[in-house]
């Protein structure tokens, strides 16, 4: 962070980036980390915390490894959406907003993943998937933690 910093000290209309590859470095941004940017960029912490907390693309909690996105836009909502996200839910124990508990998944509800012929769709990281029922959204996740748990496993037994 300490890096990312000085690459952007004393340059104007920053802010934002900083912001952004804190986050990208910590995954969110803990409340520690606002004094520290403020220190070093002479950015108040007032005008850090508010853009901080006005746009939805900063995390000011610990998410999940993994983001699943779920759209709830006009055409994916009037294609169901709902229903993939409460199959969602119900199969990882989590609400929207929630992580869970072993830190792989965060499901989030989002307004619209632009891709509309699709719906209804969801992303889970960079991966996008459409026309999605909630067994198969369901169906998805469990291939994918299986995915993550056996790279993890073949880390921890590979070292």
């Amino acid at each position: 962070m300490d890096k990312l910093l000085a690459e952007y000290k004393g340059r104007k209309g920053t802010l934002i980036p900083i912001l952004q590859g804190v986050q990208e470095i910590l995954g969110y941004l803990p409340p520690r980390v606002f004094q520290k940017i403020a220190d070093a960029t002479g950015i108040p912490v007032s005008d850090l915390y508010g853009v901080a907390t006005f746009y939805a693309q900063f995390r000011l909690h610990p998410v999940g490894k993994l983001m699943i996105k779920v759209c709830h836009g006009t055409a994916c909502h009037v294609q169901n959406a709902s229903a993939v996200s409460s199959a969602i839910e119900e199969a990882l124990g989590v609400k929207d907003g929630d992580t869970t508990a072993d830190g792989l998944f965060t499901l989030e509800s989002v307004a619209c993943l632009g891709c509309c012929s699709l719906a209804p769709v969801m992303m889970i990281g960079s991966e996008t998937f459409g026309k999605l029922t909630g067994s198969e959204a369901v169906k998805i996740i469990k291939e994918i933690r299986q995915r993550e748990t056996s790279t993890t496993a073949d880390l921890v037994n590979n070292k």
